[in-house]
């Protein structure tokens, strides 16, 4: 996942991944902003006919482009093959009914399909309405997420680290709650498998209330940012929640410039954070 504070940096990624031959049906692009969409969708019509679904050359806006209203919030514009299917997912309901938007060939705009109210689409929205753009990269493949994590990460709103610190986490309870410590490097290859896994044992486990404790984490790069945006996601799916805590500097900062702390639930230590679940309980002492 690459956060971008400019369009034409998010359409430099999406060529990029393209010619790194990512599948085009892999890549999503994000924006709450319908000009930003239409000239996202404009400038990639006549370049990559897969990626906005075989419109190539069309000159209308918003190309390929799936459009949920979400009540109360707004519309997130989601261009790409795979826009519907992410959309559905935001929305309250899996797989919920999406207007796909191919513009035919008058150029008609696509209309915006509302999906059922939902607290996940609403905080990314919040995230997209802080004037950033998303590019979302969606696959299994080890190889692919490599070049992926790549490019995003070099052109989108990563923090650089001079770090060459390893990964580590572990897993404990406390007062009902499960604590996840993480360590050195949240980072495609090591910290971000770690970091979907917990979150995975978490979740099965049925633990709805789980905190990550970044107290000793110096980097987090887009995999990383992805795993985490998708744990969140996840465990609200499951009636859950993530909360985060303790920041370090480097990654309070990555947040922050992203807009994603706007995303997430963040505290200053853990104590605070296992209070916000209503434990009443103060965190263990590491």
């Amino acid at each position: 996942m690459g956060v971008f504070d400019s369009r034409e940096k998010a359409e430099l990624a999406v060529r990029e991944l393209i010619e790194k031959q990512i599948p085009e049906k892999s890549i999503v692009f994000l924006t709450a902003s319908e000009s930003e969409a239409m000239s996202f969708g404009k400038d990639l019509g006549s370049y990559a006919g897969g990626f906005l679904g075989g419109a190539v050359g069309v000159t209308a806006g918003c190309v390929g482009a799936a459009i949920a209203l979400i009540p109360g919030f707004g519309q997130i514009f989601a261009l790409g093959v795979g826009g519907g299917a992410l959309l559905g997912y935001l929305g309250s309901k899996a797989g919920g009914s999406i207007a796909k938007g191919i513009a035919n060939s008058e150029g008609s705009a696509p209309k915006a399909t509302e999906l059922e109210t939902s607290e996940e689409a609403a905080d990314l929205l919040e995230v997209l309405k802080n004037g950033r753009s998303v590019v979302l990269v969606q696959t299994e493949f080890h190889d692919v997420a490599s070049a992926a994590t790549t490019i995003l990460n070099r052109l989108g709103m990563n923090v650089e680290s001079a770090t060459a610190s390893t990964s580590d986490s572990s897993t404990r309870n406390t007062e009902g709650v499960t604590v996840l410590d993480f360590r050195g490097r949240i980072a495609f290859g090591s910290g971000n498998t770690q970091l979907r896994e917990s979150l995975a044992r978490a979740i099965a486990a049925g633990g709805g209330k789980v905190i990550l404790n970044l107290r000793e984490v110096d980097f987090v790069d887009s995999s990383g940012i992805g795993e985490m945006v998708r744990g969140h996601m996840a465990l609200r799916k499951n009636g859950g929640m993530l909360k985060i805590c303790s920041l370090t500097k480097p990654v309070a900062d990555l947040l922050a410039a992203t807009s994603l702390n706007k995303l997430f639930d963040i505290h200053p230590d853990e104590a605070s954070a296992v209070r916000s679940f209503g434990t009443g309980a103060s965190a263990s002492a590491n």
